[in-house]
């Protein structure tokens, strides 16, 4: 798989360097669908300028950025295309990994119950296969790689792609089974954005499964694996805010930049796509994250119930952004209202369509422990309603 995954990474490289060197750049770098004031290019560079005045960039109120980012592009500022391309292909290679591991896991456990005879007997067509799971992880990697939200994101080089590779690294490592790295993945990509601290219980849950640590409020195994993971946590996160104090020598930043079970995998994607429809300041580039996990959930299909209208309503509203945009801003035609509808449309969209993955994931275990084949008491096909 190593080939093709590279083919991938060749493609997408090319079409990002060919979009850096075209005059559609700068017009994407504009766009409000893309970038937000927390994660704009602009605004970084606006920092770094101030800080080689000798002035804080959080003396004001336009940088919000987190201090090891402006300290990171202080000195990669002539390479700043190149980091983005790396990063989104730093992204894409962990998500690749990470679900390969995964799926492994799924098989083995899968495999387990079949062996306990823990699935009814006529669920064998909801048995996933090696075959089926074999191209997967390079699916995600497609998915991430080459979907224009990710693509738009990297030209406009919106800083959201950096803590959308600090997330994947957080989902190897914790998939991987590496508790010291897993906190420190998810305290670095906390410390960019607050919204990922939602991930530290799926985290944490699967780290335990790892551990065959039952989930029991009364086990010592339990509180003491959950206290170690919490300090890691917790510790790299301080290290992370203290280091970024001794760059500045000042506590400015934080207000500036932080404003103020079963299956833990499966939790993690609805928790950053959640995150993602109702964070502030939302941009594609979080819409691009969770949707290179779609190939994951590809067993689900059959369950989804308005996958086509929902995609629709999607890809319509990505269209209708530049032009209701246009039609406000700049010839005047139609008010704000415009834009915020589109908006709206396109996150209520989003929620139809998580809901729809979260209906089709309890209805497919359902299933899978109580037979595809229902029969009411008198025999006669039943129906099942998810309350």
């Amino acid at each position: 798989m190593a080939a093709p995954l590279a083919l991938v990474l060749v493609v997408a490289v090319t079409v990002r360097a060919a979009l850096f060197r075209s005059t559609l750049a700068e017009f994407i770098s504009e766009r409000v669908e893309v970038v937000s004031p927390l994660s704009s290019w602009k605004r970084v560079v606006e920092g770094l300028s101030l800080l080689d005045l000798g002035v804080s960039p959080y003396s004001g109120a336009v940088f919000h950025e987190t201090p090891l980012i402006i300290y990171l592009f202080h000195f990669l500022i002539d390479y700043a295309e190149l980091v983005f391309m790396i990063t989104d292909a730093l992204t894409a290679i962990a998500l690749y990994f990470a679900i390969q591991d995964f799926n492994k896991v799924v098989f083995k456990k899968q495999k387990l119950l079949l062996e306990l005879d823990q699935y009814a007997p006529d669920v064998a067509e909801l048995i996933r296969t090696p075959m089926e799971m074999r191209y997967i992880p390079l699916k995600v990697a497609l998915f991430y790689l080459l979907n224009p939200y990710t693509v738009l994101s990297c030209v406009a080089k919106s800083t959201c792609a950096i803590n959308n590779t600090l997330i994947a690294f957080f989902i190897l490592t914790t998939i991987k089974g590496s508790a010291f790295l897993s906190a420190i993945f998810l305290a670095l990509a906390t410390y960019q954005s607050l919204y990922p601290l939602t991930l530290f219980v799926p985290g944490l849950l699967y780290l335990l499964q790892r551990q065959y640590i039952p989930v029991k409020v009364r086990s010592k195994a339990f509180w003491v694996f959950s206290w170690e993971y919490a300090m890691m946590y917790a510790g790299s996160l301080v290290v992370i805010i203290c280091l970024s104090f001794f760059l500045l020598s000042s506590w400015d930043f934080i207000p500036a930049v932080y404003g103020f079970m079963e299956h833990p995998v499966f939790f993690m994607f609805i928790q950053i796509a959640v995150i993602s429809i109702f964070k502030s300041y939302p941009t594609v580039g979080d819409v691009a994250l969770y949707m290179a996990f779609f190939p994951v959930w590809n067993h689900l299909y059959r369950f989804l119930r308005n996958i086509f209208v929902l995609g629709c309503v999607i890809i319509v509203c990505s269209l209708l952004f530049p032009v209701l945009w246009h039609l406000w801003i700049y010839a005047g035609s139609a008010n704000s209202n415009f834009f915020y509808a589109i908006t709206l449309t396109f996150n209520v969209g989003q929620i139809l369509l998580i809901s729809d993955y979260f209906y089709a994931f309890l209805r497919r275990e359902y299933y899978l422990t109580h037979g595809l084949y229902l029969t009411a008491k008198d025999g006669t096909e039943a129906m099942l309603v998810l309350k």
